[in-house]
């Protein structure tokens, strides 16, 4: 519940910093290098030594890419057919295409189906949602900014991305036993910062007066992403025998609102920005609702 209410908190407090005019205008900008260049790596390089890497648990690390696949094809014939800019369509992707799986899928699952679920969830994110984010994400946006798809240049942004970095490192921590407590200690309280800083800086952008042809746009992602996507997740997995919990958190993994970092890494390569800042904020506040309703409907 305390999870919960930080989210909501930090989600205002960022809406009302922004109509304060207290904050200069790049403080968006300051505080999303932060969350990309440093804290999201931290809080993987301490989360992943802290795994437990389960074979039957394969779905859970699949379904992210159902989830992006389906928005990178969906709305590339959608944005073409209705003649969006390639920033447009590249913004909708990107951010319909990854779901908030870490700062708010946690506290949502835990609330919604105990602690159990928490290492299911926690294995979803790092395993599923971080790659996508660290390579296919990056590779869509490189393409959808109008730069030359080289895969040298696509692999060196890969290579150089912080949070992945972060992931390679997290894995030889992993393998050689775990970080020494101190360590552990240091990466745990830089990746604490995540959770309210990453929420605060979507309220200091969050917009409900959108520009020319933008509602068509944000309702058509978010019914992807809230809907769509679940309930694609739902009817790959149970003929393929998923059951039980590891469904579940498939599923509501699946619903839960846009990713802050996916909206972040829009507005790092120019794919209208206010377009991702809106989908990712009015996605925060409908998934408050839609993802309750998901857990009631399975």
């Amino acid at each position: 519940m305390s999870s919960f209410l930080l989210l909501l908190i930090c989600l205002g407090l960022g809406v009302l910093f922004a109509r304060s005019g207290r904050l200069p205008r790049d403080a968006p900008a300051v505080i999303n290098a932060w969350i990309i260049d440093l804290a999201l790596p931290a809080l993987v390089m301490e989360l992943l030594p802290k795994l437990d890497f389960r074979l039957d648990v394969w779905y859970l690390a699949l379904s992210p890419w159902l989830v992006f696949i389906g928005s990178w094809l969906l709305f590339d014939r959608i944005g073409r057919r209705l003649q969006w800019s390639r920033g447009r369509i590249g913004a909708v992707v990107l951010t319909c295409g990854l779901g908030n799986t870490a700062f708010m899928g946690y506290p949502l699952i835990e609330a919604l189906r105990g602690r159990e679920a928490m290492g299911l969830a926690v294995l979803g994110d790092q395993l599923g949602t971080f790659i996508v984010l660290s390579t296919g994400a990056v590779v869509a946006a490189a393409i959808y900014a109008g730069r030359e798809p080289h895969p040298r240049a696509i692999a060196r942004r890969v290579l150089t991305f912080p949070p992945f970095i972060g992931l390679v490192i997290g894995l030889i921590a992993a393998a050689a036993g775990g970080w020494p407590p101190v360590v552990d200690e240091v990466l745990t309280r830089l990746g604490s910062t995540l959770t309210p800083l990453a929420l605060f800086s979507v309220g200091l952008q969050f917009q409900l007066g959108f520009g020319s042809g933008q509602r068509a746009p944000l309702v058509l992602g978010l019914g992807w992403k809230l809907m769509l996507a679940p309930l694609l997740v739902w009817l790959v997995g149970v003929p393929l025998g998923i059951r039980g919990l590891p469904l579940t958190v498939s599923v509501l993994e699946a619903a839960m609102a846009p990713m802050v970092s996916a909206g972040i890494l829009a507005g790092q390569f120019g794919l209208d920005p206010r377009l991702a800042n809106s989908i990712v904020g009015v996605g925060t506040l409908v998934s408050l609702l839609s993802v309750p309703l998901a857990h009631l409907l399975l």
